[in-house]
């Protein structure tokens, strides 16, 4: 992975009725509501945890 490397996500499921692991990797994320959108670094944790919760989340262009 690049070094300064950004990745923006926006969360586009709702969190109810999905497991604790579920919700807590979305509040790991920066997330917490439907259409809230987070930036993070791309690093392999970050996307370990994005494809955890892929089916709720939408990946949008990689920011710089």
């Amino acid at each position: 992975m690049a070094e300064d490397k950004k990745i923006k996500i926006t969360q586009i499921g709702s969190h109810i009725g999905r497991t604790e692991d579920q919700r807590a990797t979305l509040v790991g994320l920066g997330l917490n509501k439907r259409h809230r959108s987070s930036v993070l670094e791309d690093t392999p944790s970050v996307r370990g945890m994005i494809n955890k919760v892929r089916h709720l989340l939408r990946i949008d262009e990689e920011a710089r």
